[in-house]
């Protein structure tokens, strides 16, 4: 029996008596308060690795059954253990789902998730989960990936992430350095405060609204990027378009009022800025927006069907 693994095994449970039911429920009833109680945590852990939130929840899944197999008396550090396992199983779907980006149509962006408010107050939360970010760490190898989520965001000692993507704490050093320079020179830079977001936000949803190129451009920095993701089902960029002049030609260009009445509400995507387009009232996509020093950098604009599923109604995260 491994350390952390395994079941209490006694004369009781082998006769299946009374006492050995209550024992079992107690178990599994600590088990579960446990496991509730790191769910926000394990699934932000997930999602980070993934950038999926569906696969994420598949994850906590996978990551729960293990963990009801567990001997709890066994485990001296519960909430590094479940951060374990749920990476572990996070690294072995983002290897096989990297098989299935290589057909991708399109641009892949991470699946957006509605935030609430304290996220955006939260500012290692929302750096981490941000769009911006996400798309950066999908440029690293899956370990390195694991690896940098799991140290620099999660704080996991080497040998504990050692347990979880089966290297030596030493490798696990090498991988964390790589990754870390590997990001440090490609993360978002600049900072603004909640009001000066909010106020960029809204000037650049009524240049969007009016298709005033001036006031696309005036919000737009130099080297902004628009990304869009409709995944092969919807009509969506197959290209990055890079530059302010082009991007505010593209926003300017009208599409967002095709094909019936279309609204742009402003919500908290990914901790971040975003704007909710609805046709007719209904969901069409997701405009979130990076902004640095007041301009907007990034642009990505996910119209995926199956990516929109979480965008209606908050989703929990946390650290």
């Amino acid at each position: 029996m491994s350390e952390y693994g395994g079941r209490i095994t006694d004369t009781r449970e082998q006769c299946g008596g009374p006492l050995d039911r209550v024992a079992r429920a107690e178990a599994q009833g600590g088990a579960t308060e446990v496991f509730l109680a790191h769910r926000d945590l394990l699934f932000t852990v997930a999602y980070e690795i993934l950038g999926s939130a569906a696969d994420a929840e598949d994850v906590l899944q996978e990551t729960w059954l293990r963990w009801a197999a567990v001997d709890q008396t066994k485990v001296r550090k519960k909430r590094a253990y479940l951060v374990q396992i749920s990476a572990r199983q996070a690294l072995d779907r983002v290897r096989a789902l990297g098989r299935r980006k290589e057909s991708y149509v399109g641009s892949w962006l991470p699946e957006p998730l509605l935030t609430a408010p304290d996220v955006a107050e939260d500012v290692a939360l929302a750096d981490s989960v941000s769009m911006a970010m996400l798309l950066v760490l999908e440029t690293l190898a899956p370990v390195e990936r694991a690896v940098f989520v799991l140290r620099e965001v999660f704080d996991l000692a080497y040998d504990e992430i050692a347990d979880a993507v089966d290297r030596s704490p030493a490798a696990v050093r090498q991988l964390a350095y790589r990754a870390r320079a590997h990001v440090a020179a490609r993360r978002p830079r600049g900072t603004a405060s909640p009001a000066q977001t909010r106020a960029a936000l809204h000037a650049f949803q009524q240049a969007v609204e009016t298709g005033e190129l001036q006031g696309l451009l005036d919000i737009l920095a130099p080297d902004v990027v628009a990304l869009s993701d409709g995944g092969g089902v919807r009509h969506a960029l197959l290209r990055p378009i890079v530059g302010a002049d082009n991007v505010a030609r593209l926003l300017a260009a009208g599409w967002w009022r095709r094909a019936g009445a279309r609204t742009l509400e402003p919500v908290q995507i990914n901790g971040g800025p975003a704007l909710l387009v609805r046709i007719d009232g209904e969901v069409d996509g997701v405009l979130a927006v990076h902004m640095e020093n007041g301009y907007v950098t990034g642009a990505y604009h996910v119209r995926n069907p199956g990516k929109l599923l979480h965008v209606e109604h908050e989703i929990a995260i946390s650290l």
